[in-house]
């Protein structure tokens, strides 16, 4: 029976959770996430978790922060002038925003402050200084 491997096209099962127990994503009732191991398109730590399984396994990877989403930036947390935003949109805490830079690439930003005049916006993942958990269970492995 054949192992991953790097440059393996691997489908799996997973369930995500934060070290609280809160489940923040699970593919448990949609299609398996299918990925190519090696190609970056996974967090470092969920690539490593599954090097070495086969068809039909299962196991629990305890992901530190720095090979998930990386540690929190303190210079992605910015304030913004409260004017800055369009004014159908009324800031709150936990809002999502789509900021566009120069050269017209989109960047996700949460508020995470509102004040009179001032909103703090952040632009790290909303998972980044966060130890993750996943149980994962290999669907098919094409090498």
């Amino acid at each position: 029976m054949s192992t991953i491997k790097e440059g393996d096209t691997v489908s799996v099962h997973y369930t995500g959770t934060l070290t609280t127990g809160e489940v923040f994503d699970s593919s448990k009732n949609r299609e398996p996430l299918t990925f190519t191991l090696g190609q970056g398109q996974l967090i470092a730590g969920f690539e490593k978790a599954v090097i070495g399984l086969s068809e039909g396994d299962s196991t629990t990877a305890n992901i530190p922060a720095k090979e998930a989403y990386g540690e929190v930036n303190p210079e992605m947390i910015v304030d913004v002038p409260k004017n800055q935003l369009p004014t159908e949109i009324e800031a709150k805490v936990g809002l999502q925003l789509q900021l566009n830079q120069p050269n017209g690439q989109a960047i996700p930003v949460q508020i995470t402050e509102v004040k009179e005049e001032i909103i703090t916006i952040d632009a790290n993942h909303p998972l980044a200084g966060k130890d993750l958990n996943f149980d994962i269970e290999v669907i098919e492995i094409n090498p």
